[in-house]
């Protein structure tokens, strides 16, 4: 995959790209939202191999990238018919809180509908408003919220919400 808009693209991730995602997923402060605020203590090595085995056809690690720096990570995977699961994370703070997360999410979204997907998914912490209202402008409707339904790397318990987003429900910020 690879999409282009103005300033923005989004990317397959690569080779070259797995110290930048060692870095970030090492980060407890990236990570914190998903769960692991001491990070994920990885290496570059293992990055590599799990993205050796990435196709389209069943998911795939993709690099965000403004004015030609990497700011970012997303990722999507086929949960079968015809459903896709997606992930999302700017990770250098100084990107944050700029209007870019509902561009580059529209940018992904329209291309797996374009790819035939029906349906997308994803799910987030109860505590990360500021994701929760961007999906909610892309249309995405709240499912359900699991209040105390899973504990973080801290013992913590942590509550999630899930969306899905059809096609018809989809308000598009790329155009």
């Amino acid at each position: 995959m690879d999409i282009l808009n103005n300033d923005i693209r989004i990317r397959n991730a690569g080779p070259a790209d797995c110290e930048q995602l060692a870095a970030w997923w090492n980060d407890g402060k990236v990570m914190a939202h998903a769960g692991f605020p001491n990070g994920l203590g990885t290496t570059p090595e293992h990055i590599r191999e799990e993205i050796a085995g990435d196709t389209d056809d069943t998911d795939r690690r993709l690099i965000i990238e403004y004015k030609g720096v990497s700011i970012g990570e997303m990722s999507y995977g086929n949960l079968g018919g015809n459903v896709a699961e997606i992930g999302v994370k700017i990770c250098n703070t100084d990107y944050q809180e700029k209007g870019l997360g509902r561009t580059i999410l529209s940018m992904l979204i329209a291309e797996l509908f374009a790819r035939g997907y029906t349906k997308i998914v994803l799910d987030t912490n109860l505590k990360n408003e500021r994701a929760q209202h961007v999906y909610e402008m892309l249309g995405f409707r709240k499912l359900r919220v699991n209040i105390d339904s899973w504990r973080n790397q801290l013992g913590e318990l942590q509550s999630s919400v899930d969306y899905e987003l059809v096609p018809g429900d989809f308000v598009d910020y790329s155009v």
